[in-house]
């Protein structure tokens, strides 16, 4: 009987080492918004980087800039997500320069929209306090 305690008594050690070894450690450098503008890259690349190219600085006279833009940080974030999601045609002016041109709606998914979104906003001299999450985008209407 104190045989099989012993062997009893190792084989739970053993158990609590191996599940230890094997169980995930969470540490706090978990970052959603930080996974989210990884994300955002990706969505950028394949549908906004013909227009407004690879480092944000858009066209001249043809596709405004998103890099270091005063239309993107001094203006409704929430029209900016409206601009991604539903497109935009007219006159608006950035960075003092006048664009009147025709954004197509890009079909993104409320999360791709929220994702590329918060690239923009934290990429190239822009920077943004608060994360545009999917549920933003939801609320979102075509005006």
């Amino acid at each position: 009987m104190k045989k099989l305690l012993i062997i009893s008594a190792i084989g739970c050690l053993l158990m609590g080492f191996t599940l230890q070894k094997e169980s995930p450690v969470y540490t706090t450098s978990q970052d959603p918004l930080k996974e989210s503008i990884e994300r955002g890259a990706e969505v950028y690349t394949e549908y906004c980087v013909q227009c407004h190219l690879g480092k944000g600085e858009g066209i001249p006279k043809t596709f405004p800039p998103l890099a270091k833009s005063d239309w993107l940080t001094k203006n409704n974030i929430t029209n900016a997500i409206r601009v991604v999601k539903y497109g935009q045609t007219g006159e608006i002016k950035v960075n003092g320069e006048t664009y009147n041109g025709v954004m197509a709606a890009l079909g993104l998914y409320e999360d791709e929209v929220a994702d590329v979104m918060n690239y923009i906003l934290n990429s190239w001299g822009n920077s943004h306090d608060e994360m545009v999450t999917e549920e933003h985008v939801k609320k979102v209407t075509k005006e």
